[in-house]
């Protein structure tokens, strides 16, 4: 007779097995899960301390470009009792908190929802971040690139009304005759200091035929132009800054019409060549500026001081040089000057990690690409923060000509 187990005591091996199952299981998934948390916090935290070397936003620094001045000097005060800050104490709201913490964390900001899709979309990345702010900055609203709109039958830019072959008459680029023709005249007697025939300042323009609505005779989605353009401004500041005695040479060339197989994404390369020969040509310079015009509506890049607009400016630094601390110490120079005699002119200083992000300033130390405007200012609105620009910029240089014994 054979000995057969009973139905229950096979249910019962079969429950144990299924319960030792579940248990190998639950094991299983809890390692597994433990494991993929361990790893994504480590790569997070190599991220995160990748960018805190490279980039100023999560630095101190950036910290405190993007808090309130009153805020920053209570946190002073707190950690040392002597210092007092004597600004007004502001309050840093809950969103102010929550909006610096998920920029630092994820290099979006939560107010401008392009962001999250701006690392996919070619175009619409903008990973300008806010170094130091002013009175005029808005932390939620940076520099915003624009590529033009090119019409592809012809390749000319579609505001553009006369051929590009129209445009040779330019390459008569005696612009020196201008400044020669003050030379006859005999130098009145002034105490103001004067740079003499050293050219001390070169004005460029990467982007050189960056317009203005206003002065544009046809609405276009492109806001460009051959003749009305940021190289006006550039003329503009060359001739303040002589008025000042700086010397100042100014390049308004047209890199469209004078680069063969011009190609725009190369636009920095050619303004490279352009500063090269002329720091080749004259061994004075010193100081360089890259004008531009921004791609943002008038709310964001006018103020009023006094009764009078002006184009708002910022600065922008390319933290691929390595030197670019020496760059933004330059900005900082003159972004505290327009603080002072132009309060909220400034819309702050502003870095730039991809892209070109060097932008020519390892050239020189003291080298600054400048937006001055959006595309709805006008040009005489711009002239007047050229000629803010010019007065600022003129104090800065002889002021420290003054402490190095040079003037």
């Amino acid at each position: 007779m054979m000995n057969r187990k009973p139905a229950w005591m096979n249910q019962i091996g079969d429950g144990t097995k299924m319960k030792h199952l579940l248990v190998t299981g639950r094991a299983f998934s809890f390692l597994s899960l433990s494991s993929m948390i361990f790893f994504i916090v480590l790569g997070a935290a190599g991220i995160l301390h990748q960018q805190s070397t490279s980039s100023p936003i999560h630095s101190m620094k950036g910290f405190s470009a993007a808090v309130s001045s009153g805020f920053f000097g209570d946190m002073m005060e707190m950690e040392m009792p002597a210092f007092h800050s004597g600004l007004e104490s502001e309050s840093f709201t809950n969103r102010e908190i929550s909006t610096f913490l998920m920029r630092t964390l994820t290099s979006i900001n939560p107010n401008d929802p392009s962001g999250i899709l701006s690392a996919e979309l070619p175009g619409m990345h903008n990973d300008s971040f806010l170094i130091r702010r002013g009175l005029g900055t808005d932390a939620n609203n940076g520099p915003q690139d624009h590529l033009p709109i090119i019409d592809p039958a012809s390749g000319a830019h579609e505001d553009d009304s006369p051929p590009l072959a129209t445009e040779e008459p330019d390459e008569e680029e005696p612009s020196p005759e201008p400044e020669q023709s003050a030379e006859p005249s005999p130098p009145a007697p002034s105490d103001k200091p004067d740079t003499g025939k050293s050219k001390v300042a070169f004005i460029y323009h990467t982007h050189n035929r960056e317009s203005w609505l206003p002065e544009l005779e046809k609405e276009t989605k492109d806001v460009s132009s051959t003749t009305k353009n940021i190289t006006l401004v550039g003329k503009r500041l060359a001739e303040k800054l002589e008025e000042e005695g700086i010397g100042a040479l100014h390049s308004d060339t047209d890199y469209p019409s004078t680069v063969k197989g011009f190609n725009y994404a190369y636009s920095y390369k050619y303004s490279k060549k352009t500063v090269k020969e002329a720091m080749a040509s004259s061994g004075d310079l010193k100081l360089f500026f890259d004008l531009h015009r921004d791609s943002q509506k008038r709310k964001y890049t006018t103020t009023e001081i006094n009764g009078t607009s002006y184009a708002q400016v910022y600065f922008v630094i390319g933290n691929k040089n390595p030197n670019w601390k020496e760059n933004e110490a330059f900005a900082t120079k003159i972004h505290n000057a327009l603080e002072k005699k132009y309060p909220g002119i400034s819309r702050g200083i502003w870095g730039k990690t991809t892209g070109n992000a060097e932008y020519n300033q390892s050239l020189a130390p003291e080298s600054a690409l400048i937006e001055i405007g959006g595309i709805e200012n006008t040009l005489e609105e711009c002239y007047r923060t050229a000629d803010a620009l010019a007065e600022v910029i003129s104090a800065i240089y002889w002021e420290a000509e003054k402490v190095s014994g040079k003037e």
